[in-house]
């Protein structure tokens, strides 16, 4: 199942909502979220991935079209696609081209009306049948309100796990790798340093496929992103990670700083010089 629409519309809260833990990167401003994130996820005894993405913009920047073209991908390899709206929004373009996109796919398709944190926003969710793929299911992706019906309805739509054939041989990546992923003997490389260094080149590397966005702007990744690979020496699960930045060496009311050629230490509003 993948999570897909523009930016900044709750898709990282609701995949959060679904696995039932802080798995993914939420904050309030646009475009945090840039790379595919596979996760598992269960509902009334329904194992299944749940595939979180960046939003989808036509643009021209390098970085909005990479990840873009990641959406696009997990869009084409999904059995189920959520498009994501907000209803304090409305419906607006972005979201039409989205919808364009999810019906020359083919992809079977639920809409989202994420932020209807209310019964009285409950109305104005129906605007979203503009978009032309059937009725939309109104949620509060923060709060849970919708999701367990609308996660009710998505299971049924799901394909049933195929049966393990005991193909050990089989190279893992992608949503072959979950089973694998939570088995604790195998070998966990991470791809660690500080931003802008080409770790994020080197995981996609070593994993074979671009699995994760490149960008010469230092903090392009923002989270970690796992994939497992078969090596002619067995498994290994290589994780990239965002850039380590050093905190800030402060105290509350108290701080050291450089000043005139001297380290200084000032305790109160005023510096010596």
């Amino acid at each position: 199942m993948v999570i897909a629409g523009r930016p900044n519309v709750g898709k990282s809260t609701l995949v959060n909502r679904i696995v039932g833990r802080r798995a993914a990167v939420v904050e309030e401003r646009p475009g945090v979220t840039r790379d595919r994130k596979e996760l598992d996820a269960e509902w009334c005894g329904h194992p299944f991935t749940v595939v979180d993405t960046g939003g989808w913009l036509l643009s021209d920047d390098p970085l909005d079209a990479q990840v873009t073209a990641q959406a696009e991908r997990a869009i084409a390899e999904a059995d189920v696609v959520l498009l994501v709206v907000d209803v304090t929004v409305g419906v607006i373009d972005e979201d039409m081209a989205v919808a364009r996109l999810l019906k020359r796919s083919g992809r079977p398709v639920r809409v989202v009306v994420n932020k209807v944190d209310s019964s009285q926003r409950e109305a104005d969710a129906w605007d979203a049948m503009a978009l032309g793929l059937g009725d939309p299911w109104p949620i509060s992706a923060l709060h849970g309100r919708g999701t367990g019906d609308l996660l009710d309805d998505v299971v049924r739509l799901l394909p049933e796990p195929a049966p393990a054939d005991g193909d050990a041989d089989q190279a893992l990546t992608g949503d072959g790798a979950h089973d694998t992923l939570a088995d604790s003997t195998v070998p966990r490389v991470a791809l660690v340093g500080r931003p802008n260094v080409g770790k994020s080149t080197l995981f996609n590397r070593l994993v074979g496929d671009e699995r994760s966005v490149t960008h010469d702007a230092p903090g392009t990744t923002r989270d970690s992103v796992d994939t497992v690979v078969e090596t002619p020496e067995g498994t290994v699960c290589f994780i990239d990670t965002a850039g380590m930045r050093r905190k800030s060496r402060t105290e509350r009311g108290r701080s050291t700083s450089r000043c005139c050629g001297r380290s200084t230490r000032s305790t109160g509003p005023t510096s010596p010089c």
